[in-house]
């Protein structure tokens, strides 16, 4: 598993501001070279756009054009930042601000309390979920456990899009929400929560935003000062900010036109929590000088599975489907997309979980595997079937990777071995950095070989594995490193939240593998009430249904299996259907020229009935590159964690079950009226 391209682990640092263009294509040198004025970079999957605009804003530092302290990068998660502040680092230019909005809003807020509110600060909650529990019971309402999530997050979305609680019941009729509660109800909720806050002087996350906002509109000085210190802002997945992210970004950016954003509309997919893509849309009303640069090359994905994501959003509709970038492969001819149909959910975990042991045996590492998913409440039979068959495996969403327990200690004992040198006992027969390492992880619980299965053993094992391949490849880059070096290599990825891939097959929801991409993909559960969901109503949500499959597919590099099954338990009534998103892409289901023009027609396979019974568990050709300009355009994990891919705050997923979340994929926000033209080249 990897971010957004495939790349030298340890890559030298370029020589010259003329060496950061090196390997660009010519949209993406377009992009790194278009360093003034107003620019929208449109960016389909796989095509580089992360590699564009941290090469952007390190040519603009190296050339002289930039000081590292006047830029600010801002992004929707914690892991997108830290990804990005990784590249930047590896270019040289390190020292340059790369947040995410609550970050940069808090930094900004902090510094400005005393001199534009005075006094103390009130504390940030960093999970809101308590305080709005004791507000339901204030309010005679009792929640379970689901319905305190998902009355968190209709909070959450009525405050970044800017709604009372007096107005919370009118906007979600306006814009077709499906409450889990009566929506005053939820409205007295609200209110209650926002009293309580303030009798106890605390601010959450939503509050840091529009605090921010507050200040800078209320202080034009403080608003210049940002103006002034920060001279070019460049924004990430714009498609996903929200009116309240929106509102922020124009008193940054004030009446100045330094301001890069990128974005593709093909992939919101969090329009739940109140994105919309609107913004990047009408980016070129809003900006009529602005330069328009389209990123269409995909360098990830084969042509096979690149036909089929445009197949996919060659059947979408509204707004975002009307701007949509067609894809083109610039990798080999690759195989064809596999759909497999099984007779239930047990028999189509154990096919697939048959297939990634066959995967592995063939060469094709654990960690470049997943398994994708609507909801995480499907993980549990994935897990089963993997751990059954000695496959290890990784859920997305578990804590940081420098925050585990192992990791910790593990890092605390190098750093003393580098402090104690050849004094260290342990070290005596180490020949050089990786069998050093291995030496002292071997005291906390690393072997040369995994122990089997699966659980709390296998998951520390993979921890100290991932430190000791990322030893091996630092030695390999930097072969004079010392135990010193690689200890300040670690503290710089822990800072940077880069962490080093741990091997074993990852299990995340769709929501949470946004941004990141496998060799070899398994789209599973693929069935109607599920993809799209069953409370996906409107035409509007089942797009974004769509879009979510659309994302799914693009993360795959080579290898992509798409499956469903037609009951739920062995001897069930095969009920089910396959989603309808996939009419007209399998086979049988519509025409078979565009298939064949890939490079096959493909087929459908019929898995085979579970091998044994099991009693359920506790819960149940390269194409051509498109010239500079030419993409086509006249076609745009409710329960996460806190790195998935989704601009809200952090702890409402701190404490959510895997379960899906009602609220999810319900409505795209109430979002500011459209402007005619779009964020296009005229």
């Amino acid at each position: 598993m990897t971010s957004a391209t495939h790349s030298t682990l340890f890559p030298p640092v370029p020589d010259t501001a003329d060496a950061v263009l090196d390997g660009l294509d010519p949209e993406q040198r377009e992009v790194a070279t278009a360093l003034h004025g107003p620019v929208c970079v449109l960016a389909g999957a796989g095509t580089g756009k992360t590699r564009a605009i941290t090469h952007r804003i390190a040519y603009g530092v190296r050339s002289g054009v930039y000081l590292p302290a006047g830029v600010m990068a801002v992004t929707f998660t914690n892991r997108a930042a830290a990804e990005m502040r990784g590249r930047l680092r590896e270019l040289g230019v390190g020292s340059v601000n790369a947040r995410t909005f609550h970050a940069t809003a808090l930094h900004q807020l902090r510094a400005f309390w005393g001199k534009a509110v005075g006094g103390t600060m009130p504390r940030l909650v960093e999970r809101k979920v308590q305080l709005v529990a004791e507000a339901a019971a204030r309010s005679g309402l009792r929640l379970d456990r689901n319905e305190l999530r998902d009355v968190t997050g209709e909070i959450e979305w009525a405050k970044v899009t800017q709604r009372v609680p007096e107005d919370y019941p009118a906007a979600v009729a306006q814009s077709h929400r499906e409450p889990p509660r009566d929506p005053a109800e939820i409205a007295q909720i609200y209110r209650t929560y926002e009293q309580f806050k303030q009798d106890r002087m605390v601010i959450d996350f939503e509050d840091v935003l529009l605090l921010t906002v507050g200040v800078l509109q209320a202080r034009e000085d403080l608003a210049q000062w940002v103006r002034t210190q920060y001279q070019h802002i460049v924004v990430d997945e714009y498609q996903d900010v929200s009116p309240l992210q929106q509102r922020l970004l124009d008193l940054w950016v004030g009446d100045r036109g330094n301001l890069c954003v990128v974005g593709d509309a093909s992939q919101t997919i969090y329009s739940f929590t109140g994105a919309t893509p609107d913004y990047l849309l009408d980016f070129r009303t809003r900006h009529p000088s602005a330069t328009v640069v389209k990123l269409v090359r995909d360098y990830r994905s084969t042509p096979q599975v690149v036909h089929l994501a445009n197949e996919l959003l060659n059947q979408a509709g509204g707004r975002a489907a009307e701007h949509r970038l067609e894809l083109v492969s610039q990798r080999e001819k690759g195989p064809e997309p596999v759909y497999t149909e099984y007779g239930d959910e047990p028999a189509e975990a154990e096919g697939v979980a048959r297939r990634i042991r066959d995967l592995i045996r063939s060469g094709v590492p654990a960690g470049e595997i997943a398994v994708l998913y609507r909801i995480n409440a499907q993980s549990e039979i994935y897990e089963q079937a993997l751990a059954d068959l000695d496959v290890p495996y990784q859920l997305r969403g578990a804590e940081r990777f420098f925050e585990r327990p192992e990791v910790r200690e593990a890092t605390t004992a190098l750093r003393g071995a580098s402090v104690a040198g050849r004094n260290d006992s342990l070290l005596d027969h180490a020949v050089d950095l990786p069998s050093q390492v291995r030496a002292v992880l071997g005291t906390k619980g690393w072997t040369a070989v995994p122990p089997k299965g699966s659980g709390a053993m296998r998951d520390k094992w993979e921890s100290l594995a991932a430190l000791v391949r990322l030893a091996e490849d630092y030695a390999r880059a930097k072969p004079d490193a010392t135990l010193s070096d690689l200890g300040a290599e670690l503290r710089a990825r822990e800072e940077a939240q880069h962490a080093p891939t741990v091997q074993g097959v990852t299990l995340a929801s769709l929501h949470a593998a946004k941004g990141l991409e496998w060799d070899a993909v398994f789209l599973v559960g693929l069935t109607e009430g599920m993809l799209p969901i069953t409370y996906a109503k409107t035409a509007e949500q089942i797009e974004e249904e769509r879009r979510l499959l659309y994302v799914g597919v693009t993360r795959a590099r080579l290898h992509l299996v798409l499956s469903w099954s037609l009951s739920r338990s062995p001897g069930g009534r095969a009920h089910r259907r396959p989603s309808q998103f996939l009419d007209g892409l399998r086979p049988g289901t519509g025409s078979r020229a565009a298939r064949a023009a890939a490079g096959g027609a493909g087929g459908i396979e019929r898995g085979p009935p579970r091998a044994h019974p099991r009693p359920p568990g506790p819960g149940g050709g390269v194409s051509p590159p498109t010239p500079p300009g030419s993409g086509t355009t006249g076609a745009p994990d409710p329960c996460r964690s806190s790195e998935s891919h989704a601009p809200r705050s952090a702890e409402s997923s701190a404490a959510c079950p895997r379960t899906a979340p009602r609220s999810a994929a319900r409505t795209r926000a109430d979002p500011p009226p459209p402007a005619p033209t779009a964020c296009t080249a005229p």
